[in-house]
């Protein structure tokens, strides 16, 4: 008996349904493109014609109601994301939704409970737990060979001294925009991947750009878990002039690892690679972390090549196969899980107000 294939339909075609879901769907042996909402096409700019044999729709609810769609995968703004999620679900579709995943961490504990009323699925695209360089650091912890983890550094600090002319830099952090919503939120589910839910939180938001705005441009998280855990930091910062940016810095009691570099995967599917692709998820290997760890009462640094990368195509993958069985505890990241990162972020966004920490 053949595999079933679901029919999937993407709201939005902006960079994130060009560049990340739609290639992603394509690589999906369980998946077809069957639609997408574009809501206004331009000449430069125009699905049917990118692609042809894909039903276009001008509006989200032509697509809620269309029977033969299994799966809506929403790529729009994140102040969008509530109403379309829900309403998906209600008309019996499962949903993979951008991150941040809504507003509000009880927005997100209401859609958690349509989806257990309805039976449908959701899937939050936090596609940074894939990234290589972060499985490479799971692994180096999982090993044991850095001890004892006491500090745990995540960076996404860039040179970037102006502001944004999308939601990211125009939506307030209101409506999950804004820097702790957009980088934060990877920053934060990779910490929240590693050890939980902090006992505190402690955070410093600031606008490095010093361009007049409310909104803050940049973060300091810091996420502490008591007695003998990891104190972790979350930075990003838009003024950052330097030729490599670093990205992790861990310590233990048996070693460090650092590693400067994003993961690849972004780029390469910007510039059209798919996984599956020869290289595809590979860096260049003058990139490699650095592993210092103790020989005898001696540290000693050596390279440290990424792990196998496995890409993003595997959160989709995961989804196929959570869909085919219906169960909910398969689902690759969980809306529970972005609930959870929402209660942090929105305790980082008290921290940041009060000039105290929060604890949960």
């Amino acid at each position: 008996m053949a595999a079933k294939t679901y029919n999937v339909g993407v709201i939005g075609y902006g960079m994130s349904a060009k560049v990340f879901h739609i290639p992603l769907i394509q690589v999906t042996p369980a998946f077809k493109l069957h639609s997408i909402v574009q809501r206004t096409p331009k000449p430069n700019d125009d699905a049917s014609k990118d692609h042809p044999s894909t039903k276009i729709y001008h509006s989200a609810p032509e697509m809620f109601a269309d029977p033969s769609i299994d799966l809506i995968v929403i790529t729009t703004t994140p102040d969008t994301h509530l109403t379309f999620t829900k309403s998906a679900l209600e008309a019996g579709k499962h949903v993979l939704v951008e991150k941040p995943f809504v507003p509000t961490s009880a927005e997100a504990q209401q859609l958690v409970d349509i989806s257990k009323k309805t039976g449908k699925l959701i899937c939050v695209y936090q596609n940074r737990r894939w990234d290589t360089d972060f499985l490479t650091v799971r692994k180096l912890m999982a090993d044991g060979t850095l001890g004892r983890v006491v500090e745990f550094e995540t960076h996404f600090d860039r040179y970037k001294p102006v502001r944004p002319e999308n939601w990211k830099g125009n939506l307030p952090m209101d409506q999950a925009g804004g820097v702790i919503y957009d980088l934060g939120t990877h920053l934060i589910d990779q910490a929240y991947v590693l050890f939980g839910m902090p006992k505190s939180v402690t955070a410093v938001f600031s606008n490095q750009r010093n361009d007049g705005e409310a909104e803050p441009d940049s973060i300091t998280v810091m996420l502490g878990y008591g007695a003998g855990e990891p104190l972790v930091t979350a930075k990003a910062g838009v003024i950052c002039v330097e030729t490599e940016q670093l990205r992790y810095w861990v310590r233990g009691t048996k070693g460090s690892f650092k590693k400067y570099h994003l993961d690849v995967q972004e780029d390469q599917l910007k510039a059209g690679l798919k996984p599956g692709d020869r290289g595809f998820g590979i860096e260049n290997e003058a990139s490699s972390g650095t592993l210092v760890v103790l020989d005898g009462d001696k540290p000693k640094s050596s390279v440290f090549k990424n792990v196998e990368p496995k890409t993003y195509a595997t959160l989709y993958d995961g989804f196929a196969k959570a869909i085919e069985v219906g169960d909910e505890s398969a689902v690759p990241v969980k809306a529970i899980e972005a609930r959870d990162v929402l209660k942090i972020i929105e305790a980082a966004r008290e921290s940041a107000k009060t000039g105290k920490s929060v604890t949960f």
